[in-house]
């Protein structure tokens, strides 16, 4: 199915060059990500359009719909979703998280590549760094020495140390056994020597999306 669909998006939008897609589930698009700039353009092997180094080039995109009621059955009898349909991250009232539909798209380039383009450029990928949680309580429990053990190897990667770093977008889902442990493991990496004038800020953008799961 998922060689279907990677086919049938290089149709749409004229792609003739290698599309591919991660099966990684929820982190999928971050999986992509890093196949894309640590593998494809950092050996420039992504052509679009030309062959001079400013059109070397590469789309990463995820995106979520739900198309029948099986998946969102499932996860209420797992207790996963939050019975009004909300998704309070972080907050004594979570109960879960809603499913959300959407996508996005990121178009990623080296950044001698965009600067010669004369592109506008919105940010820069300094590192990243995917895990597996591997032993924890369940399929669907995270772990937070995982968790702890892949921040720093990001922040490594990108030559950060934690005090670098003034905001965090997490994944939040709102459920009462993930978010402590995330927040466990953000406060073991990012707060220990912090400065007390340099707070750690944490956010997740599913309070207003819910949770687009794959995207």
């Amino acid at each position: 199915m998922t060689s279907t669909v990677r086919s049938l998006f290089a149709l749409a939008i004229v792609l003739s060059v290698t599309a591919c897609t991660s099966p990684a589930a929820v982190p999928a698009p971050v999986a992509a990500d890093r196949l894309t700039v640590f593998k494809s353009l950092g050996r420039r092997q992504c052509e679009a359009g030309g062959e001079t180094p400013a059109s070397l080039a590469a789309l990463v995109a995820g995106v979520n719909r739900i198309l029948g009621p099986d998946l969102t059955l499932n996860f209420e009898q797992s207790g996963l979703l939050a019975p009004d349909g909300k998704c309070y991250t972080f907050a004594a009232r979570a109960e879960g998280y809603s499913r959300g539909e959407g996508g996005g798209a990121l178009v990623l380039k080296r950044l001698s590549d965009a600067e010669a383009a004369g592109d506008t450029i919105f940010a820069l990928v300094l590192g990243s760094a995917v895990n597996q949680d591997g032993g924890s309580g369940g399929l669907t429990v995270p772990s937070g020495p995982a968790q702890q053990k892949v921040i720093r190897r990001a922040l490594q990667a990108a030559g950060l140390t934690p005090e670098d770093v003034d905001y965090v977008e997490a994944h939040g889902t709102a459920t009462p056994l993930g978010d402590p442990i995330e927040v466990n493991a953000l406060s073991e990496v990012f707060t220990k020597g912090r400065a007390a004038g340099r707070p750690l800020r944490v956010g997740s953008v599913k309070t207003n999306l819910g949770h687009l799961e794959a995207a």
